[in-house]
């Protein structure tokens, strides 16, 4: 009996240990090689690629087609997955391997048309352009490598079938990246809603006056065409529920997936007038949603004629921000008002005819099948009217009946932005930033831009459209009169933009541009407490600034807003609020700075009082559905302090009761309601709702958000200072605690160019998005330090930090 226990043993032990022995050959299988030599066709020479201490890659190549094709090779057996998973999203195809559970999130994805889209320009493409043989050639080295390698581990997870990437991914992509911060979704039905159903009263909490309130006047020359029947368009109940889901499901799609979802950002460049060095020095932290991988490949390319070290995105050839020793540029989101949505007349005797220019235009159709994992393929019939694809046919089960369009400038432009930033990648002067920023046409970008000989500039980027006099772009558009139409573009020399200012700095903040020698231009800017924060530190004259000053202004966990806030609602609740142990706490509001550090409780306190104002004072007027909606944009944002002034706001009235409630009257149930939602989720002692304790960042995945597979793939969660519109933007929704991270700086980049090829920067965590590589989360916490990485670009830094050499060669 002991022999045959021993022998058990045994056994069992040898099939454990090759089992470990499988694993271990199995992940070594999927990790990248960073040495050594591997064969690719269609490189004209060598390429070497040598990576440094945090798994950058520096690649050298004799042809600008050889330098592409390299980049998409290392960028793929880092990135693999990342590059797939998006490109499913964009294009509507994430049911085929995630199952039922995202068939409404592909019909959102089909029926915004960004599929079409991406088909359409990859069929337009003229493959003899630079910018496309660089894509080409990016793509393919892409397809080389997924071609002999084994398919990443998530790929065997979820039975994804390897396959070619395309230009049409490519575009659709973009696609995806450009509908990600569009605003018009989310707060065009709410802000109609309000207007329709609510009235004018209710609408200057949102800073829009009562003239502007009522629907535009239908234009002379539209009325007179309009038959009588084809009255102003009204969205009735089914018509606003439709809107509501369609706005609620776009939210989840970009918040669910772990992927790029863009948001805001900081960026300046200073003149060299105003730098201890006497050269410009160009700083930039774009705001886009933390994601595992990061959103974010850098790499340092080289090659005849070509330098740059830059940051880039899936499926991309292009670096979205770069520098090398002549000039570099970051970005931030312009927030330009560039999706309108518009509500079409049907044609009572033909449901697919709409009254638009005056007679009834038939409908244009197309058919679309998505694959669904486990189930049935679902046929989609997708509609477009002359206003754009009609979103309200996401949902098959709509009740209905007014079809609402989505004009997009995005496919209304040539749009050649691939050009855009191949050209920006070697603009080292004023006129040829100037220039090829005018080729951004949508989404609406800030370029803020510096270069050694000491130039600084802005340019507000992308079509602005001519919308007619009058028209407010907030609201749904009846699309059977003029307001809907567009007669053209503004040129770009209208678009705002700085070059050389006198006070010596320039500061792009999401916010919208002040008053100046260019065109107003409708927008969901982002509040403007950052900028002005920002700004108030750019003027201060009392040292040189320098690489560490601006780094500590990337780091500043502070902003105004709290104070706008609470100064018009701290009299009123020190007259609700009695209990002594309260009082203190409200004391701690009243006199905290402003600053959302780790230590301190206020900070918490005050998030979640925001949250509870808006539930109490609007939820009852909205419902659970609008007030969802409201809460994920920034019009909430903007309203909270005008409602917080303004004691005779009628959403101060709770509409569920009889009475009339006062401001006082609500804020005491919005106190109450603070206090207690915080003690049932951290304790009745304060101590214990520190910001720190609240507010935390965890890195998702794509497949972490389902256990056990987070405690696999996600990376987190640390505990992070900062806030939603502090210069260190690391934001999270407007919920109740506790305030998981979303969003924040996807990179923190400053470049001197006093010694330009000694810029600094960082990853949230990684280069790799390859489980068990030493370069996968070997950042995460160095950034929520706030700590800074060498990024190396001179010949003797790469030489002194390389850690593997790959070279390319060309296969015979």
């Amino acid at each position: 009996m002991k022999r045959a226990l021993k022998w058990l043993t045994l056994s069992l032990l040898a099939l454990l240990t090759l089992l470990a022995i499988g694993g271990f050959w199995y992940l070594h299988s999927k990790q990248p090689q960073r040495s050594g030599q591997v064969m690719l066709t269609n490189l004209k020479s060598a390429v070497t690629v040598r990576y440094d201490e945090r798994g950058v890659p520096h690649i050298q190549a004799g042809h600008e087609a050889d330098l592409f094709r390299a980049l998409g090779y290392v960028h793929a057996q880092d990135r693999l997955f990342q590059m797939e998973i998006v490109r499913r999203l964009a294009r509507g195809e994430l049911a085929e391997v995630l199952g039922p559970k995202l068939l409404d999130v592909d019909r959102l994805f089909r029926t915004l048309g960004i599929r079409a889209y991406g088909d359409q320009w990859a069929a337009r493409l003229d493959t003899k352009t630079p910018t496309s043989q660089a894509l080409l050639a990016y793509l393919d080295g892409i397809n080389q490598y997924q071609d002999t390698h084994a398919a990443p581990l998530e790929f065997d997870l979820l039975g994804i079938p390897k396959r070619p990437f395309t230009p049409a991914d490519t575009a659709a992509v973009s696609g995806y990246l450009a509908y990600s911060f569009a605003a018009a979704f989310t707060t065009e039905p709410m802000l109609t809603q309000v207007r329709d159903k609510l009235g004018p009263d209710y609408l200057k909490v949102f800073g829009i006056e009562t003239a502007a309130a009522t629907p535009a006047a239908t234009p002379a020359s539209a009325a007179a065409s309009a038959p009588e029947k084809t009255s102003r368009v009204k969205l009735q109940d089914a018509d606003w529920q439709i809107l509501s889901r369609v706005a609620s499901l776009s939210h989840e799609a970009l918040q669910g997936l772990g992927l790029p979802q863009f948001e805001g950002s900081n960026a300046w460049a200073v003149a060299g007038s105003r730098t201890a060095s006497g050269k410009p020095i160009l700083s930039g932290d774009p705001h886009i949603a933390f994601s595992a991988p990061s959103v974010w490949y850098e790499a340092h390319l080289s090659a005849p004629g070509f330098e740059l070290y830059g940051h880039f995105q899936a499926l991309s050839p292009m670096a979205l921000l770069g520098n090398n020793t002549r000039h570099a540029w970051s970005l931030t989101m312009f927030q330009n008002d560039d999706i309108d949505l518009v509500a079409e007349k049907v044609n009572p005797a033909n449901a697919n005819q709409v009254w638009v220019g005056g007679q009834w235009v038939d409908l244009q159709t197309r058919k679309e099948t998505i694959r669904v994992k486990g189930a049935a393929p679902v046929e989609l019939t997708l509609r477009r009217s002359p206003h754009g694809p009609i979103i309200t046919d996401v949902y098959a089960d709509s009740l209905g009946k007014t079809p609402v369009a989505m004009w997009w400038a995005l496919y209304e432009t040539d749009n050649p932005i691939l050009e855009a930033f191949y050209e920006l990648a070697k603009a080292d002067t004023l006129p040829a930033a100037r220039a090829a920023s005018a080729k951004i046409h949508a989404p609406g970008l800030n370029v803020v831009w510096a270069n050694a000989t000491g130039d600084i500039g802005w340019w507000a980027a992308g079509r602005i459209p001519v919308r007619p006099e009058g028209v407010n772009p907030s609201f749904i558009l009846d699309g059977s009169t003029a307001e809907a139409d567009k007669t053209g573009f503004h040129p770009f020399e209208r678009n705002p933009q700085e070059e050389n200012p006198p006070r010596g700095f320039i500061v792009s903040a999401n916010h919208e541009p002040a008053a100046g020698p260019w065109m107003q231009v409708p927008g969901y800017y982002n509040l403007s407490d950052r900028a002005k924060r920002l700004q108030l530190k750019l003027e201060d004259n009392a040292a040189k600034w320098t690489v560490e000053r601006s780094k500590a202004l990337q780091l500043d966990n502070g902003n105004g807003y709290p104070a706008r806030v609470l100064q018009p609602l701290l009299p009123v609740l020190r007259e609700v609020v009695t209990e002594p142990g309260e009082r203190a706490l409200l004391e701690q509001l009243a006199q905290w700075d402003g600053n959302f550090d780790t230590a301190k409780v206020a900070p918490t306190l005050f998030s979640q009082l925001v949250y509870e104002i808006a539930v109490g004072a609007m939820g009852d007027e909205l419902g659970p559905v609008q007030l969802k909606n409201l809460l994920a944009t920034r019009a909430l944002d903007e309203a909270i302090p005008r409602l917080a002034a303004d004691a005779a706001s009628p959403w101060w009235d709770n509409r569920s009761t009889t009475v009339v409630e006062s401001r006082a009257d609500t804020m005491k149930a919005v106190w109450r309601a603070t206090l207690e939602h915080l003690r049932k989720t951290y304790g009745t002692d304060p101590a214990n709702w520190s910001w720190g304790h609240a507010h935390t960042l965890t890195h998702v995945h794509p497949l972490g958000r389902q256990e056990p597979l987070d405690k696999f793939f996600n990376i987190g969660p640390f505990p992070v200072p900062g806030g939603r519109e502090t210069p260190n933007y690391l934001g999270h929704a407007v919920k109740p605690a506790p305030f998981a991270v979303t969003l924040g700086p996807s990179t923190r980049r400053v470049i001197d160019f006093a010694d330009p090829t000694h810029s600094w920067g960082i990853n949230p965590v990684g280069q790799s998005g390859v489980l068990l590589d030493a370069h996968h989360s070997d950042q995460a916490a160095a950034y929520v330090a706030g700590q800074y990485m060498p990024q190396h670009q001179s010949e003797a830094d790469i030489a002194a930090h390389t850690r593997g050499t790959l070279t390319l060669q060309p296969a015979r």
